[in-house]
């Protein structure tokens, strides 16, 4: 789709964390492929854990068990999830490539950024600094505030902190539901085909833009800057 407003480069950038700033994916995988390994069952592929690794407990413990929230033993297995991927977070899980890149290219432009997770703080707050994001301008996890995403309080949180309006930011996520909070909270949403994206097609989400690599936002940002991009098309 195409905007039909003039873009104009943002003040600042909020991210979502899991599959879009950071790849998680392994060492979430690996906290529920425990949970089989104790209880005799063989590892679920990491082809199909993966895409699930942004909707969390729900997701992983959905496609490694076939359980959702409503079921007998979901609760056990969560809170046992929780535990052990609380044990090792920063085994595998690093930043995507280019990513550091994007982050000094936007300090170096001053844009301020910052990330907004539905992760639990319980596991965002010792997990940020361990993959190199300590400098983020304002961290809200998924119990920040009382909504999660698709709800645009957590976003609106982060513009409060960062004392930006929200339709001077931008929102980037990997799941359609950063793309449905983004646009609730009045925000340009960016979808990241690097991430995890789930089962539907990030193209389907409705997002001002799709970009392939964290360093074709910067240049986006840059061409906008210039004058030299009037609009982004998805």
């Amino acid at each position: 789709m195409t905007r039909t407003t003039p873009l104009q480069a943002p003040r600042a950038i909020l991210f979502d964390l899991d599959g879009t700033l950071a790849d998680t994916a392994p060492d979430l995988a690996a906290a529920v492929n425990h949970l089989r390994m104790v209880r005799g069952m063989e590892p679920t592929p990491y082809s199909i854990l993966r895409p699930t690794a942004s909707a969390g407990a729900r997701g992983m413990i959905g496609a490694a068990f076939g359980l959702t929230p409503a079921d007998d033993g979901y609760e056990t297995l969560r809170l046992e999830w929780f535990d052990r991927y609380q044990s090792a977070m920063a085994v595998h899980s690093t930043l995507f490539d280019g990513v550091p890149e994007l982050i000094e290219g936007l300090s170096a432009a001053g844009i301020a950024w910052g990330i907004v997770t539905n992760k639990p703080a319980r596991f965002t707050d010792p997990l940020i600094p361990q993959i190199g994001l300590a400098h983020a301008g304002c961290v809200v996890s998924g119990d920040t505030t009382p909504h999660s995403k698709p709800h645009p309080a957590p976003l609106y949180e982060g513009a409060r902190r960062l004392d930006i309006a929200p339709e001077q930011c931008w929102y980037v996520g990997d799941d359609v539901r950063d793309v449905e909070a983004g646009r609730a909270a009045g925000m340009v949403t960016v979808a990241c085909a690097w991430g995890y994206c789930g089962t539907v097609e990030p193209a389907t989400w409705g997002a001002d833009y799709l970009i392939d690599t964290p360093l074709d936002l910067l240049r986006a940002i840059q061409a906008i800057a210039t004058g030299k991009l009037n609009a982004l098309v998805a």
